[in-house]
């Protein structure tokens, strides 16, 4: 009796480009795919704090910075969204602005959402240090603040909670310093 082989039940980067344009957003772990909810307002008011600080480094400093909705392919079968990345000047090049990015943003940003912060803080996370992202931020609107980690062998760090009038710094993006209520504000 001949063993039939399963078909693969992951999805691949390239079957999800086919998939009719339905108005969702959607991100692959290992080939599963996740619907990613729509933010808050809250959510969304950080959100472009954040890209108005990143904006800012990115005329002085060069580099791009890129909101979500935008694919990340890290593999064929890992796929996210972050909320932000944002790519070094000298690696500015590697973006083709008409396509996905293929290679690991040098800062990886969330703002946390209640539907979404498990998988900020674990799958994606995991992914994102695996892939080797040197610094991701995790930014709470709840309770106003920002935690920076740092990849540490091919594992994140927790380099800095910073709340309040607190002075942040990031060791990826040289000069960038901002301070925290800059990206709380309503």
């Amino acid at each position: 009796m001949a063993l039939v082989k399963a078909a693969d039940p992951r999805v691949s980067f390239a079957e999800l480009q086919r998939w009719p344009d339905d108005g969702r957003r959607y991100e692959l772990y290992d080939g599963e795919v996740i619907v990613v909810p729509a933010p808050l307002g809250r959510h969304q008011r950080v959100l472009v704090n954040l890209l108005e600080i990143l904006r800012e480094y990115e005329k002085a400093a060069g580099g791009l910075v890129l909101p979500a909705p935008y694919d990340v392919v890290l593999s064929e079968y890992d796929v996210v969204q972050p909320d932000l990345v944002f790519f070094r000047s000298e690696r500015r090049r590697l973006i083709d602005l008409s396509d996905a990015a293929y290679v690991a943003p040098d800062l990886a940003v969330e703002v946390l959402s209640r539907s979404t912060e498990r998988r900020d803080r674990g799958r994606k996370m995991e992914l994102l240090a695996r892939s080797g992202v040197p610094e991701y931020w995790i930014a709470d609107p709840v309770r106003n603040i920002l935690e920076i980690y740092e990849l540490r062998e091919q594992h994140y760090v927790l380099a800095g909670t910073y709340q309040d009038a607190a002075r942040v710094t990031s060791t990826t993006l040289y000069g960038l310093t901002f301070d925290v209520p800059r990206i709380f504000e309503e």
